[in-house]
């Protein structure tokens, strides 16, 4: 099963030919569009992302309480796990019986629930959004202590501004790996976010880097551009076939010609799109040399590296790079995309390498 997106941008309920009420796990996504910090506020004690935490809201305490009602009217439904977020929530969950309900009723359910809190609770702080800034925080204290959930009548007009106006986004997890990845990604938000805050520089995407008359967009450190010394990393399909065939010595004497040229500190340039590349990667970062990737997409709103990129990139190791605006719809990278960003690290390499 996957997610599927209309022409318009907005998240299908459900993959047509598909009813979603059989035993599986999905990944549950629920935002504030306006990205207020309604939710929660985010504490990193001793400036360490590692023990970053968020401290909920009572509107944030009332989403997560809503999950545990979600599971008491549909007991086929565990949470494996969720994470709470100053403007989102995530929560992973999993259905172990086949159900009378689609998930796409059931989280529709839970939405429409939140909904009612969220406009319970804006309008409990509208009388005070025009205020100073010292009484409009004194105000959201002070509805986080009213029984805002309720209090505030349910028909008495129009949201203070929008509040859970947008679809949870619904992924199911079917692919090997994918669960424990996504429990990982669940777990790791508020460091990320504390990572974000305490070095932001390395998280903002930078506009129209010029390099070698093309414009790229940037995010990471482009102090690297100015290395003076690159390689990139470009493992043919003739190498590839010769291992195939028994003489892996032309692979694998590039390869390690690509980590040697990384510890004498050339800068290595790639997408690395290839299973052969992604391993040159994977020891770049192990042994922390910088580098450089060109991205087939470019960076949507709140755009952030994944995994061990994410990591390297709050050490100023990586610069991501992409010639091309954020495509939401694009899901796989074609083989003109492939052979346009090889192009594209070859000539990075060569305009910026000291004399030349």
């Amino acid at each position: 099963m996957t997610t599927v997106q209309s022409s318009d941008g907005q998240w299908h309920w459900q993959e047509p030919g598909t009813a979603w009420r059989g035993v599986g796990v999905y990944h549950v996504t629920l935002t504030v569009p306006s990205r207020e910090p309604l939710l929660g506020t985010l504490v990193i004690l001793g400036n360490d992302p590692s023990h970053a935490m968020v401290e909920r809201t009572a509107l944030g305490n009332a989403v997560v309480d809503e999950l545990y009602v979600m599971c008491r009217h549909y007991p086929e439904i565990r949470i494996l796990q969720f994470c709470l977020m100053p403007d989102h929530l995530h929560f992973v969950i999993h259905v172990t019986r086949a159900m009378q309900a689609s998930i796409r009723s059931v989280i529709r359910g839970y939405w429409q629930g939140v909904k009612k809190l969220g406009r319970a609770y804006t309008l409990s702080l509208s009388p005070e959004l025009n205020s100073g800034p010292t009484d409009k925080a004194a105000a959201m204290g002070a509805a986080d202590k009213a029984a805002a959930m309720g209090a505030a009548s349910a028909g008495s007009g129009g949201y203070a501004f929008p509040v859970f106006t947008e679809r949870p986004f619904i992924r199911p997890l079917s692919r090997r790996g994918q669960l424990q990845t996504m429990f990982r990604y669940v777990q790791m938000n508020p460091q990320r976010l504390a990572t974000k805050r305490l070095f932001p520089g390395f998280f903002r995407v930078q506009k129209d880097i010029e390099i070698a008359g093309r414009r790229y967009n940037g995010v990471g450190n482009v102090a690297l551009l100015h290395a003076g010394r690159y390689m990139p990393v470009h493992v043919r399909q003739t190498m590839v076939e010769e291992a195939a065939h028994g003489d892996s010595k032309p692979l694998r004497d590039y390869m390690n010609g690509c980590v040697l040229a990384a510890r004498g500190g050339s800068v290595m340039v790639s997408p690395f799109i290839s299973p052969d590349e992604k391993r040159v990667m994977d020891v770049l970062l192990k042994e922390k040399h910088p580098f450089i990737v060109l991205a087939d997409n470019g960076f949507r709103d709140y755009y952030k590296p994944a995994g061990c990129l994410f990591e390297a990139c709050a050490a100023s190791r990586v610069l991501i790079l992409s010639p091309w605006p954020y495509d939401a719809g694009k899901r796989h990278i074609s083989r003109a995309d492939c052979v346009a960003l090889n192009g594209m690290a070859a000539e990075i390499c060569s305009s910026l390498q000291y004399g030349e």
